[in-house]
């Protein structure tokens, strides 16, 4: 548990377990602790680095507007700080969208991806989400204090007099219109999609994305020699609000991250 200072941030990260580094990045409004229900089986098997994004749990807020492409400039700065070799990355909903434009703008430093509840474009969530996501700002924080979001918050945040703060300008960052299409057709990694069965994400929006990542095109063959390099896991009986905490998780991403890739024939 220590901070490093790394693109003007005072960046927040924890440390669990040993063996290949596979770093977290949370959602939205949350933090680190997001990770709690899953980290022991993660930590088991891999080098847990978790982070607080900016402005986010541990990590205080700077004067700069929250974008998906400076959070993955920060997460970029704190693997160069950390001296780690290309890292396995796993990102939940907003913490999805830093870690594919992380792999994105930096893709040396990223072995294997897996985004979990990530849209690729932001008309990729539901209308009502989006409907819902418009209206974010300071009197929304207000209507969330009590909350478990606000609970952590205040009981961790350096500047718990941040949580409007925090509200308008992650607001402001969800009405910017952004299509990533094209940067995803061109990634050279291997990417694992995790999405709920009730995800706030249509199931045809999930398809769109595996297919942009080669996946869907075709069958697999007999002895699965046509299997694409990314996959897709859709998870029965769970929601964009709690698959970040189900065990079912670690037992669809730690095979994805050790499987050995079939060479292109």
């Amino acid at each position: 548990m220590s901070y490093a200072d790394v693109n003007g941030l005072h960046v927040w990260y924890e440390v669990h377990g040993t063996g290949r580094p596979l770093v977290l990045l949370h959602g939205g409004y949350g933090s680190v602790e997001m990770f709690g229900p899953i980290l022991p089986a993660l930590a088991a098997r891999r080098r847990v680095i978790a982070v607080d994004l900016q402005g986010h749990g541990r990590t205080v807020d700077v004067d700069r507007p929250l974008r998906y492409e400076s959070m993955a400039d920060d997460v970029a700065a704190l693997l160069r700080h950390l001296d780690l070799p290309a890292v396995d990355l796993l990102g939940y909903s907003l913490g999805g969208g830093v870690a594919l434009r992380t792999a994105i703008q930096h893709p040396a430093l990223v072995r294997r991806l897996v985004l979990l509840s990530t849209p690729y474009r932001r008309r990729g969530w539901y209308p009502a989400v989006l409907a819902a996501m418009a209206a974010h700002g300071a009197q929304v924080a207000e209507q969330m204090r009590g909350t478990p979001p606000h609970e952590l918050y205040e009981r961790v945040a350096p500047r718990p007099q941040d949580w409007p703060t925090l509200w308008v300008k992650t607001g402001e960052l969800l009405r910017r219109e952004y299509d990533w299409s094209a940067e995803v057709a061109a990634l050279a990694l291997p990417v694992l999609l995790v999405y709920a069965d009730a995800d706030s994400i249509p199931v045809h929006h999930m398809a769109e994305f595996f297919g942009l990542l080669g996946g869907g095109h075709r069958d697999a063959g007999w002895d699965g020699s046509d299997r694409p390099a990314s996959r897709l896991a859709v998870l029965p009986g769970l929601t964009h609000y709690d698959v970040v905490g189900s065990p079912a998780v670690p037992g669809v991403v730690l095979p994805f991250l050790t499987h050995e890739l079939r060479a292109p024939e």
